[in-house]
């Protein structure tokens, strides 16, 4: 079974459409996960807000979803009610998402803060064989004895002072391999192998 995974989606409803097609059609997904950032920055908040909605894409509340830049009274109390964390079961993998860190979406887990000993600690603390983040704009995948940290980087392509990876993530659940795919085009911008730890 595979899943996909975006994060910091920041209202470019373009590259969320393009990424949500690929999704169902190239990589086949059973279920796609939102770790948050759906406003801010783009040009069409409220039409990114209702295709998440729409597609009942399981998401949680990333930074920019904490102020409302002129959206539909109806998405900006989607935006206040999605939790900061969640936490599920998709077939027998236990999954845990955030935006940041647990708890909180203000700050990242960024690679060169993260050790082996740490993820082992968080996964185990969680009871969770997988994290997911985003917030950083940057993919990332670390694997541990405990389970798996994965990061799809930023689905944004717009032009920004802000680094972007403009990429999705693919999980599949039965070897805990991670790919990250460029949103705009075929090239896989991270291997599985490249980041195991």
């Amino acid at each position: 079974m595979r899943i996909g995974i975006l994060s910091d989606v920041h209202g470019d409803y373009g590259a969320l459409e393009t990424t949500l097609n690929k999704m169902k059609n190239e990589h086949q997904v059973s279920r796609i996960l939102c770790a948050g950032d759906l406003v801010g920055r783009g040009p069409e908040q409220n039409r990114v807000v209702e295709s998440i909605r729409q597609h009942n894409i399981i998401t949680v509340r990333g930074n920019h979803d904490e102020w409302f830049y002129g959206i539909s009274t109806e998405n900006t109390d989607y935006l206040k009610n999605l939790p900061v964390d969640w936490e599920g079961k998709i077939g027998s993998i236990k999954v845990f998402m955030c935006h940041g860190k647990p708890g909180n979406n203000m700050w990242g887990m960024y690679r060169d803060h993260l050790s082996e000993t740490y993820l082992k600690m968080v996964l185990k603390s969680l009871k969770v064989d997988v994290l997911v983040t985003g917030h950083t704009h940057l993919p990332l995948f670390m694997r541990v004895d405990a389970g798996v940290l994965v990061n799809p980087g930023s689905l944004y392509a717009f032009k920004s002072t802000r680094e972007t990876s403009s990429s999705y993530g693919i999980l599949d659940l039965s070897t805990l391999e991670f790919g990250v795919y460029a949103a705009e085009t075929d090239t896989v911008l991270l291997a599985e192998v490249e980041y195991e730890y």
